[in-house]
């Protein structure tokens, strides 16, 4: 690599350029199942990839999905259930999952108006009352097309994009997250005095992040990390991030997404007070930032994360490689911590998927 400036060209940014406040943006319904209702934040025409927070009324029944590619997620707010099989049982504030590709979901409850972050690998397939035909799909150019219907301007997903003059932000009323102005922390971390396992009994798609504990480097104290999953597939780690330090320069040679939960991030060239809970950040693959760091001392900056691809650090532009994060790293912090991670495949699981295809009777939930 003659010049790392080869990865990110210089330019102007903003400090928003691959975020959204999602607390800012309203509510859209899904015509495809009614109670449900988005607000988009990325779609991408290139890998049918799409990120939304999905809102279900109380008393919404969902039935009969199947996730063509896969999804994950973390309830904000609200609680939602499973009631059919052997495992039934709730997913409340706090608990994070991934739904594998290919995987059918035979019913999902909302006990109570129901919020979560979710990010779909790719469209996803609504049955009719035979189980079998498919009577319509969600694609990312339904969420495409639903935005810029409503002025709503979806985060660039490339650095290209990013470097563009980025069009008007949403400009009609806002409706907040339930979350909003108040203080998160409680989604993923036990109150204090309260030990590890407090864990509620979900199903092993999900996990309940308060009951993972802090991967913390000695070298960095000022970072811990909660690994929930590891691709050694795709690359792919999702995580809970507590950033309460500085993170010097690095690359994204691979995407990123992320939700502050908790606290203000400074990043790139944003206000003094940072961006705090309900903002949404894509960082495009090649993106870099020369710091980032918690703003103000008495909140943990406390985010969730997706990592596409590696992270590169250096100790400024044109300097040797420091370091690098990838998948392997994250999987040698959660073995070194017993941490039991959420699987990527779930062959032969009955109780909340079927992998049967689709009108096959040799599974039934």
């Amino acid at each position: 690599m003659a010049e790392a400036t080869g990865y990110n060209p210089e330019f102007s940014p903003t400090g928003i350029e691959g975020g959204i406040d999602t607390n800012e943006l309203p509510w859209i319904p899904v015509p495809q199942a009614p109670g449900m209702h988005i607000k988009p934040l990325r779609a991408s025409t290139e890998t049918s990839m799409f990120s939304v927070v999905i809102k279900l009324d109380g008393g919404t029944e969902l039935s009969g999905l199947v996730y063509l590619g896969a999804m994950d997620m973390i309830i904000l707010s609200g609680v939602m259930s499973y009631p059919d099989g052997p495992m039934s049982g709730k997913l409340e504030p706090g608990t994070w999952g991934y739904v594998p590709a290919n995987a059918r979901i035979e019913r999902l409850v909302a006990d109570e108006d129901v919020e979560f972050l979710a990010n779909f690998y790719g469209p996803i397939a609504f049955l009719g009352d035979d189980g079998k035909a498919v009577i319509s799909v969600l694609t990312s150019l339904d969420v495409i097309t639903a935005a810029r219907d409503r002025g709503i301007t979806l985060v660039p997903n490339t650095l290209a994009e990013c470097m563009q003059d980025r069009p008007r932000a949403y400009q009609g009323p806002a409706e907040p997250l339930a979350i909003a102005g108040g203080d998160s922390r409680s989604l993923v971390v036990a109150a204090e005095g309260v030990a590890a396992d407090v864990g509620r009994a979900v199903h092993p798609h999900f996990i309940d992040t308060r009951a993972v504990p802090w991967s913390v480097n000695p070298d960095t104290p000022d970072l811990g990390l909660k690994i929930l999953r590891v691709s050694e597939e795709s690359g792919i780690s999702s995580m809970i991030v507590r950033h309460n330090g500085v993170a010097g320069p690095h690359y994204h040679l691979g995407a990123a997404d992320f939700m502050v939960l908790s606290g203000h991030i400074g990043y790139r060239a944003g206000p003094p007070e940072g961006y705090g809970p309900g903002v949404w950040f894509y960082e495009p693959a090649g993106a870099r930032h020369e710091a980032t760091q918690r703003i103000g001392e008495d909140v943990d900056l406390i985010y969730t994360a997706n990592v596409y691809g590696p992270l590169q650090f250096d100790e400024g532009r044109d300097t040797p490689i420091a370091a690098v994060l990838s998948w392997m790293q994250y999987k040698e912090m959660a073995d070194a911590a017993g941490i039991e991670l959420v699987r990527n495949t779930f062959e032969g699981d009955a109780s909340l998927l079927a992998w049967a295809p689709i009108g096959s009777e040799a599974t039934a939930l």
